[in-house]
């Protein structure tokens, strides 16, 4: 799990362009959307995006959003158990 949120953050960094910052200004358990990241609807999108592209996770709607964009490691707890299922 530990692996899927470093590479979480550097996917984070890397799609919205966010040269400021590195991993490590990231906190995982941080608010992710508002917080110190200053993610707003529009940066969610493109990360909704990266999700289903890099890892064929859907974030369908609007209240599963808020819930997986809460913090980096509720994104990857999140990507975790829906890939874990698919493979069952």
């Amino acid at each position: 799990m530990e692996k899927l949120i470093q590479e979480l953050k550097t996917k984070i960094i890397e799609t919205l362009s966010l040269l400021d910052m590195t991993p490590e200004d990231i906190d995982t358990d941080a608010q992710l959307v508002g917080g110190q990241t200053g993610l707003d609807s529009i940066d969610v999108l493109e990360l909704v995006m990266m999700v289903e592209k890099d890892y064929g996770v859907k974030i369908d709607n609007k209240e599963l959003g808020m819930k997986v964009f809460a913090s980096v490691r509720a994104l990857a707890r999140y990507i975790h158990e829906k890939r874990t299922d698919t493979v069952h």
